[in-house]
């Protein structure tokens, strides 16, 4: 008798089951979704710095790649990529394009010992997976353009993205602000100089030459935190200062100026254009290229200029260095408004400070070059006086 209880008990059962199977599915559908909706939005709230060391994790080697002729944020950024891709077992190599010719950037390198690889051509990338530092499109070599970034680190505006990971923040004055605060996330401890990471107990570190290095990528890039700067730099900087070593920040800070240095400098101040309140100066040829934005930094504390221009050029390539303290000028949107319709032409920035590039010289497969179509220079100078205007 109580066998036949339990099978009529397990036949409603199976009946009520049945005749409810849709709202069951439903049900079942619904928990699933909502576990994996919880697990993905967990997962979105982890702090960058702990997706991006899974994403470092995740390749056994990478290309650490710098914008052309780097600058000690590029650098910083690039070291501090490094640092942390180690600690996970992923081996890297730092790459660049072009020159370091800027008498501090020369003594950034110098002093921290850095090992970096310059490159020409797509085939000089040192592994198939390449993190982009400082900047968000890859440039300055033959078939950069082919190349798709397997991550992007940056501060700068640009389309530019990573195939499995994008971290542009626009509001930071520097991306060793970004690299230091990956760290931070993941509870890393700076080094401090007179101590060795084995002494430290924890399961990150960051040693005391890249701390140094992030925090003088932090003021190279903010002019000592005075210009374009944001709260989390300023978070960076304090989280940094213990591992800071003051000595070798010191000789970094304070390099030796070359004599064509001096002279760029002088021939940009007496050979200025005014117009308004805006300053363009051409100081011609020149072989070091990082003198030109170093003299358009000394030509925007010149009493009653509030935005300059100065072009220079080099090797059939014309380069524009600009420097805004007026808020009617962004200088980057003015430089690329300026080169807009000319061809073989690029340029950006932010608001404060701002780059570009046309080039005359046009290198071709065979090895050769072939003349671009050029802008006589009155015609240039008139362009970027009119662009800051507003006018174009």
């Amino acid at each position: 008798m109580r066998m036949a209880v339990d099978r009529g008990l397990l036949g409603q059962v199976e009946s009520t089951l049945f005749a409810h199977s849709e709202v069951i599915v439903a049900l079942v559908v619904g928990i699933l979704t909502l576990t994996f909706s919880l697990y993905a939005l967990h997962r979105l709230r982890r702090p960058m710095g702990a997706r991006f060391r899974e994403v470092l994790a995740s390749r056994d080697e990478l290309a650490v790649l710098m914008h052309p002729n780097p600058d000690p944020d590029a650098m910083a950024a690039a070291i501090g990529v490094a640092c942390l891709a180690e600690q996970v077992g992923t081996d890297t190599t730092l790459q660049f394009t072009g020159q370091i010719r800027h008498q501090e950037n020369r003594a950034f390198r110098t002093v921290l010992d850095l090992d970096l690889d310059c490159i020409d051509h797509v085939s000089d990338l040192a592994a198939e997976h390449v993190v982009l530092v400082d900047h968000n499109t890859p440039r300055g070599f033959a078939g950069a353009s082919a190349v798709l970034p397997f991550a992007v680190v940056d501060h700068h505006p640009g389309e530019g993205a990573g195939e499995e990971y994008t971290d542009v923040r626009t509001d930071y004055g520097s991306c060793s602000s970004i690299v230091a605060e990956y760290f931070q996330d993941i509870g890393a401890k700076p080094v401090p100089p007179d101590q060795h990471a084995s002494e430290i107990d924890a399961e990150y570190t960051l040693p005391s030459t890249v701390a140094t290095g992030l925090l003088y990528g932090i003021l190279a890039d903010t002019k000592h935190l005075t210009s374009g700067s944001s709260a989390a730099d300023f978070r960076a900087c304090s989280y940094l200062s213990t591992g800071v070593d003051e000595d070798l920040l010191d000789r970094i800070a304070n390099p030796q100026v070359s004599a064509e240095v001096l002279e760029i400098k002088a021939r940009a101040i007496a050979g200025r254009q005014i117009s308004g309140s805006f300053a363009v100066s051409d100081v011609g040829q020149l072989s070091n290229v990082d003198a030109i934005p170093q003299a358009a930094d000394e030509l925007i504390q010149l009493e009653g200029v509030t935005a300059v221009v100065v072009c220079g050029e080099r090797e059939g390539t014309v380069y524009l260095s600009g420097r805004s303290r007026d808020d009617r000028v962004h200088m980057g949107r003015a430089l690329e408004a300026a080169v807009d319709e000319i061809p073989n032409s690029s340029a950006g920035g932010h608001a404060r400070m701002g780059g570009g590039q046309i080039q005359e010289r046009i290198a071709l497969p065979n090895g050769g070059e072939e003349q671009a179509e050029s802008v006589p220079r009155p015609e240039l100078i008139d362009r970027l006086f009119r662009s800051m205007s507003g006018d174009i």
